[in-house]
C-alpha cells in the first residue's frame, strides 16, 4: 500500500511539473534555430518577439484590441543604444550571441554588447535584458553597465519605432500631457519631456499600449565612485517622440543621474531636428531601469460613462487631446502648448481643466507648475510675470530670463497674471485638499493680491492698471492687442473672484482677520463695479452691458458688448443682479442667433480704430472680434444659472466642431467660422470643463465633493464615475434626485449636497457649506445608505439603512436646545444640542426614517 501511495505521489509530481512547464511555455518560449524569444502575458493580449543571436532587438509586439490584433512596431522594432560625438552604438549591431537564463516566468538575455554598425565596441558598455511575463503585463528590465564615464549625445534606453505616424492618435504622458502625433508633421520633428511613461491609443480600433518607467537605480561598478548627484541611487527618466526620417513614429527613453537640459534654448519641441536634449555625462556605473508594458482597451479605460444627450466619445477624446496639449513639460502646465513652447500665466482656468480631465498626473503636474512659478515667476514686490517661453522675442525689454524662461510680455503689463495665479492656487487646493501646500503658497498669494490692492489711487474700490489711456498703446490683460487701460472691468471681475476664493483659503488657514479683510475689499469692489458708468462704475444702462475700461481722464471704452467682460462679471459673481444678468445674456443670445455663430466671439461690435493694435484692423480681425473658445467655461457658467438649455446647446456646438477639426487652432474667424492661427490653445476645451463643473455640478472642495447640478431635462439620467483624491464616486443625476455611490456607501438627495468619506466615517453636508454636517460612524466593513429628505433650521429628515453599532452626530446645528428624535414616525426620545453638537448612539440596524425636530 505504501508503494502504491508513493507511486501516486510521483505521478502527481510529474503531472504538476508538466503542467507548470506548459503554463510557462505559454508565456516564455525560445525558438533556438531562429534565435527568437517569445514573451506573452497570461491573458494573451500582449506578445513580444525578441531576436537575440544576430543583434538584439524586439522584432515585433502584438497588441490585442477591441476587434483586432496587430503588430505595432516597424521593421526596426525596439532596441537600446548610445550616440557619442563620434559614433552610434546599438544592441542591433551586437556581434556575439549573448547568454540566456530561463526561469519559470522570466528570461534574461545577458552580456549584450552595444556595438557600432562597423563592429566597434569602444564605449565598453554591456547590458542584460530581463523579460518577466505576468497576467496582464510584461516587465522589461534593462541593466546597463558603463565600462567608463563618457559624454552622450543621444540615447535609446530603449527606443520604440512604431509603424508610422497614423498608428496612434496620440499618447497620454505620465505628467498628464499628450503627444498628439499629428503635430509631428515633418520628418525629424521631435518633442521631449522629462518623464518616462506613455499610454498610446488608436482612435478607430481602441487598441492601446501602455509603456511606463516604474523603477530604476544607479549603483557603482568595479569600485568606481559615484558623483554626488548619482550617489542617492535615484535616476531621472526623460522621453522624446520623433517623426523619423523613415516616416516611422519613435519613442526613445533616456536614463541619467540628473535632469537633462535642453539642447536648443528652452525648446521642448524642435522642428526638423531629432536631438532635443543637450549632451550629458554618464558615470562608470551600473544603471537599472524597469518598464511595464500592457495592452489596454482605450474605450474601456477612458470611458466617460453614460452621458445622456452628450457625445461621450467626443468628450473623452477632447479631454485626452486638446485639453492636455497645454502641458509643455514637467512643471510647465498652460494652454498654449508644446508646439509653440509657450505658457501664459495670465489665464485662470488651468485648475478648471484639471477638474474635468480628472487625472491625478495632470493635477500633480499643475501643482508642480504653480510651485515653480511661486519660486521663479513672482517678483519680490508681488508682481507675477505674465509669460513663459522657450526663447526671447516676445518680452518687454530686459525682462526675459534665459535660464527660467519667465518674462513680462512686450504688449504691456497683463495684470490678470495677479488674479490668475491666485485663482489657480485656490481652485487646485480644492482638488488636492492639501492644506500644507496651500500654506506654502499663502505668502505669495497675499503678495500677488496686495500688489493689485495697492493700485487704487482714487480710493473708489476699483483697482487700476499700469497704463493710463489708449494713447499708451499697451495692453493690461489677456486680450493683448486691445489697449484696455486704467480701470479695467475684465481684470477687476477676476479680482473679485480671486478675493472671494482667497478669503475662504485664509479662513481655512486660521487667519480670520485676513479673511475678513479680503471679504471687505471684495464687497467694496462689487459695489463700485455695479454702479452706472456716470457714477464711476462699469454698468451702462442705456446699452444693458458692462463697459470694458475707463481711461484715467474718465473716457469710456469698450461698450461694444465684449463677451469676456460680461461673462467674467457674471461667472465670478461680481454681478449677481438677476435683472442685469437677463439683459446681458438675452442680448448676447440674440446676437449669436442673428449671426448663427457656433461659439462666442470676443466682442459683437467693433472697437474704435485707436483702441486696438493697427495690425488687427479692420473688425473683426484677430482679437478685434474673432471667435475665441478660451472663455467658454465662463460663458457656460453664466448661462447654466440662467438658461440651462442654451448652455448645453453651446456644449453640443463645441463638441461637433471638435469632431470636425480637433479644435486645433488659436481661434475661429468671425465671417466663415473656420480655424485660424498656429498657436493652438488647450483653453479651447474649457467649455467641457464647465460641463462637469456647472452642468453636472461636480464641485470639489478641499474636504468634500459637492454635487450641485444645473441639469436640463435632456440630460436627465446621466451617470459617470469621478475620482477625487483617490476615491471613486459613481454619480447619478436623475430628474428628482442626485445620487453618489462609493465602494461602500450610497448618498441620495433631491437638492445639492456634499459628502466626504474617510475610513469608516461618512459625512453629509447639506448644500454648499462646511459649517453644518451629519456624521455617521460605523465599523470599517459596514455600508451606509442615506437619503436626505429635508434639512432646514427646524427639521432634519432622512432615510437610513445601516448596520448595528453605528453612531450619528450632527455638527454646526443652527438652533440650540432640545430636538425630538422620531424613528419611522414614532418618537424615540429627545436630545439636547450643545454648541451645535448632537449625538445619537446605537442607531437601529434596519432601514428607517429618522427625523429631528427642534422643539425649543
Amino acid at each position: 500500500m505504501q508503494g502504491q501511495s508513493l507511486k501516486k505521489w510521483i505521478l502527481l509530481l510529474i503531472f504538476s511539473s508538466s503542467l507548470l512547464f506548459k503554463l510557462t511555455a505559454q508565456r516564455i518560449s525560445v525558438i533556438r534555430d531562429k534565435g527568437i524569444i517569445e514573451v506573452r502575458t497570461q491573458d494573451g493580449n500582449l506578445q513580444m518577439r525578441i531576436q537575440y543571436d544576430k543583434g538584439c532587438f524586439v522584432q515585433s509586439m502584438t497588441v490585442k484590441g477591441v476587434r483586432i490584433q496587430s503588430n505595432v512596431l516597424s521593421t526596426r522594432g525596439a532596441f537600446t543604444g548610445i550616440r557619442t560625438d563620434k559614433d552610434t552604438f546599438s544592441s542591433i549591431y551586437a556581434t556575439h550571441t549573448p547568454r540566456l537564463q530561463i526561469t519559470d516566468s522570466s528570461i534574461t538575455i545577458a552580456d549584450i554588447t552595444l556595438t557600432s554598425k562597423e563592429g566597434r565596441t569602444a564605449i565598453a558598455t554591456t547590458e542584460d535584458w530581463t523579460f518577466t511575463a505576468g497576467l496582464h503585463k510584461i516587465r522589461w528590465k534593462i541593466d546597463r553597465r558603463y565600462g567608463k564615464s563618457l559624454f552622450v549625445e543621444d540615447m535609446s534606453y530603449p527606443e520604440w519605432t512604431f509603424k508610422d505616424l497614423s498608428l496612434w492618435e496620440g499618447g497620454i504622458i505620465s505628467n498628464g500631457g499628450i503627444v498628439w502625433c499629428k503635430y509631428l508633421k515633418n520628418k525629424k520633428d521631435t518633442y521631449g519631456v522629462h518623464t518616462g511613461g506613455t499610454t498610446f491609443w488608436n482612435k478607430q480600433s481602441g487598441i492601446g499600449l501602455s509603456i511606463q518607467a516604474v523603477k530604476g537605480k544607479i549603483s557603482a561598478v568595479h569600485g568606481a565612485p559615484l558623483n554626488s548627484l548619482a550617489a542617492s541611487n535615484a535616476i531621472q527618466v526623460a522621453t522624446k517622440y520623433t517623426h523619423t526620417p523613415l516616416d516611422e513614429f519613435s519613442m526613445a527613453s533616456y536614463v541619467s543621474s540628473q535632469p537633462l537640459q535642453q539642447r536648443y534654448r528652452l525648446d521642448r519641441f524642435v522642428s526638423g531636428k531629432s536631438d532635443v536634449f543637450a549632451p550629458f555625462k554618464v558615470e562608470k556605473a551600473e544603471v537599472s531601469q524597469v518598464y511595464e508594458l500592457q495592452s489596454i482597451n482605450y474605450f474601456d479605460q477612458y470611458n466617460r460613462g453614460h452621458l445622456v444627450g452628450i457625445d461621450a466619445d467626443a468628450v473623452r477624446d477632447l479631454l485626452n487631446t486638446t485639453a492636455r496639449y497645454g502641458v509643455v513639460d514637467d512643471s510647465i502646465v498652460g494652454a498654449n502648448g508644446w508646439l509653440t513652447n509657450w505658457k501664459c500665466l495670465h489665464e485662470p482656468f488651468f485648475a478648471q481643466l484639471a477638474l474635468a480631465i480628472d487625472d491625478s498626473a495632470y493635477t500633480k503636474n499643475l501643482q508642480a507648475s504653480l510651485d515653480r512659478e511661486m519660486q521663479l515667476a513672482i517678483q519680490p514686490d508681488g508682481r507675477v510675470l505674465s509669460r513663459w517661453h522657450n526663447e526671447p522675442g516676445d518680452e518687454m525689454p530686459g525682462t526675459y530670463n534665459t535660464k527660467t524662461g519667465y518674462y513680462e510680455a512686450k504688449w504691456g503689463y497683463t495684470i490678470d497674471a495677479q488674479t490668475g495665479y491666485v485663482i489657480n492656487v485656490a481652485d487646485l487646493f480644492n482638488l488636492t485638499g492639501k492644506l500644507t501646500w496651500l500654506k506654502d503658497h499663502q505668502k505669495t498669494c497675499e503678495q500677488a493680491l496686495e500688489w493689485l490692492t495697492r493700485r487704487d489711487s482714487n480710493h473708489n474700490g476699483i483697482f487700476e492698471m499700469k497704463n493710463n489711456s489708449i494713447a499708451d498703446q499697451t495692453c493690461s490683460d489677456w486680450l493683448d492687442i486691445v489697449w484696455a487701460s486704467y480701470e479695467n472691468a475684465f481684470v477687476n471681475a477676476q479680482m473679485y473672484g480671486a478675493l472671494v476664493k482667497w478669503a475662504d483659503c485664509e479662513r481655512l488657514l486660521g487667519n480670520l482677520q485676513a479673511a475678513k479683510r479680503y471679504t471687505r475689499i471684495a464687497q467694496r469692489l462689487k459695489t463700485a463695479f455695479n454702479k452706472p458708468v456716470k457714477e464711476g462704475g462699469f454698468w451702462m444702462p442705456e446699452k444693458n452691458q458692462f463697459i470694458y475700461w475707463r481711461d484715467k481722464d474718465g473716457t469710456i471704452h469698450g461698450d461694444n458688448l465684449v463677451t469676456p467682460v460680461q461673462f467674467a462679471a457674471i461667472g465670478y459673481g461680481v454681478c449677481d443682479d438677476p435683472a442685469k444678468i437677463a439683459k446681458i445674456l438675452t442680448q448676447i443670445q440674440r446676437r449669436m442667433a442673428n449671426e448663427k455663430l457656433f461659439h462666442w466671439p470676443l466682442c459683437f461690435d467693433s472697437y474704435r480704430k485707436p483702441e486696438v493694435s493697427a495690425g488687427n484692423w479692420p473688425f473683426p480681425k484677430y482679437e478685434n472680434g474673432d471667435i475665441f473658445l478660451t472663455w467658454g467655461y465662463l460663458g457656460i457658467k453664466s448661462y447654466a444659472h440662467y438658461n440651462k438649455d442654451l448652455a448645453v446647446y453651446y456644449i453640443h456646438k463645441l463638441l461637433n466642431q471638435y469632431k470636425k477639426d480637433g479644435l486645433s487652432f488659436q481661434r475661429y474667424d468671425r465671417i466663415h467660422q473656420q480655424g485660424m492661427g498656429s498657436d493652438i490653445l488647450a483653453g479651447n476645451a474649457t467649455t467641457i470643463a464647465a460641463l462637469y463643473s456647472d452642468i453636472y455640478g461636480i464641485q470639489p472642495r478641499w474636504n468634500r465633493l459637492i454635487i450641485q447640478p444645473h441639469l436640463p431635462k435632456s440630460l436627465q439620467g446621466t451617470q459617470f464615475n469621478y475620482t477625487l483624491r483617490g476615491i471613486q464616486y459613481n454619480v447619478s443625476l436623475q430628474d428628482n434626485y442626485y445620487q453618489v455611490r462609493t465602494n461602500k456607501h450610497v448618498t441620495r438627495a433631491n437638492q445639492s449636497f456634499g459628502i466626504s468619506q474617510m475610513e469608516h466615517v461618512l459625512r453629509f453636508y447639506p448644500g454648499d457649506q462646511d459649517s453644518c454636517s451629519a456624521v455617521i460612524a460605523c465599523k470599517s466593513s459596514d455600508s451606509i445608505f442615506l437619503k436626505m429628505n429635508k434639512w432646514d433650521n427646524n427639521t432634519i429628515s432622512f432615510n437610513l439603512k445601516i448596520s448595528k453599532n453605528c453612531h450619528l452626530s450632527f455638527e454646526g446645528l443652527q438652533q440650540a436646545g432640545q430636538y425630538a428624535i422620531l424613528i419611522n414616525g414614532h418618537k424615540a426620545g429627545t436630545h439636547k444640542a450643545r454648541n451645535g453638537l448632537l449625538h445619537i448612539q446605537d442607531l437601529p440596524a434596519e432601514k428607517c426614517l429618522l427625523t429631528l425636530k427642534h422643539t425649543f
